[in-house]
């Protein structure tokens, strides 16, 4: 059994829901994905879960970035996903880490970070999801 964490967009929570059951019919278990956070208490709570996920990356097999079509864009991917997908890459490149990291699909060129993505896929840091 591996241990998944699922990066991605916090409002897209049907696909969140789609992924998480996917890896766990496959038997892994999911230690961490984008969960609402209440606007009532969002800055009292959110540090502490944006630390935990962080810690959650730092102790995964796999962190799949669902970068879902979002806002008419292909392959969406926001500044936190891409961030917390940074933070995996770096963990594999300083601390040797052995994170395989997924992306869902394959942005569009208007997404802010395709350059770096692109690259990444080349250097093979980062794999594209098989269907």
């Amino acid at each position: 059994m591996k241990k998944i964490v699922i990066a991605g967009s916090v409002s897209l929570q049907e696909k969140i829901q789609y992924w998480k059951k996917f890896w766990e019919d496959k038997g892994h278990l999911v230690l961490n994905y984008p969960c609402p956070v209440p606007l009532d208490v969002f800055l009292q709570t959110y540090p502490q879960v944006h630390t935990d996920f962080f810690k959650h990356i730092t102790e995964t097999d796999i962190l799949f970035v669902m970068n879902e079509d979002k806002n008419g864009i292909t392959g969406y991917l926001g500044a936190e996903s891409f961030a917390e997908m940074c933070f995996g890459v770096a963990q594999n490149l300083v601390y040797r880490k052995n994170i395989e990291i997924i992306l869902c699909k394959m942005p569009d060129k208007q997404v802010q970070s395709y350059s770096e993505i692109d690259l990444w896929l080349q250097l093979g840091w980062i794999k594209l999801h098989q269907t």
